[in-house]
């Protein structure tokens, strides 16, 4: 992967340009693109919507208790203190705990610190 690519999600409510830290990340990054190019995604609803914290989608089940990586588990987490929940359009892998990734991300919609060194921030 180079070092920034984009993906665009196609949703019900408008597109959702979203640039991934491929460098940074690569891991998540990995698992998302090729969960996109699968068509995993398609037609997952946004299962969690909190106003004024996040939005989350990724499970194919949508029961937000579903999904899985490529790698048929969860994968290890990819924090840094530079990958911040800085503001809106945050892009972040959902997880049940360290190290517990799997298909399922979400989209914040303002600043979000208290998620920082926690969640895996791989794009906006």
């Amino acid at each position: 992967c180079v070092d920034v690519m984009s993906v665009t999600l196609h949703t019900t409510a408008g597109d959702i340009k979203l640039e991934l830290f491929c460098q940074e990340c690569p891991k998540a990054c990995e698992n998302f693109l090729a969960l996109c190019a699968s068509g995993y995604y398609k037609d997952n609803i946004f299962h969690r919507n909190i106003k004024d914290f996040m939005v989350q989608t990724g499970d194919p089940t949508g029961t937000g208790k579903g999904g899985n990586s490529i790698w048929g588990g969860p994968f290890e987490d990819e924090l840094s203190v530079e990958l911040r929940h800085e503001g809106r359009g945050t892009l972040s892998m959902a997880n049940n705990g360290p190290n517990t990734n799997k298909s399922q991300f979400f989209i914040t919609y303002a600043k979000q610190p208290h998620l920082d060194l926690k969640y895996t921030v791989f794009g906006k």
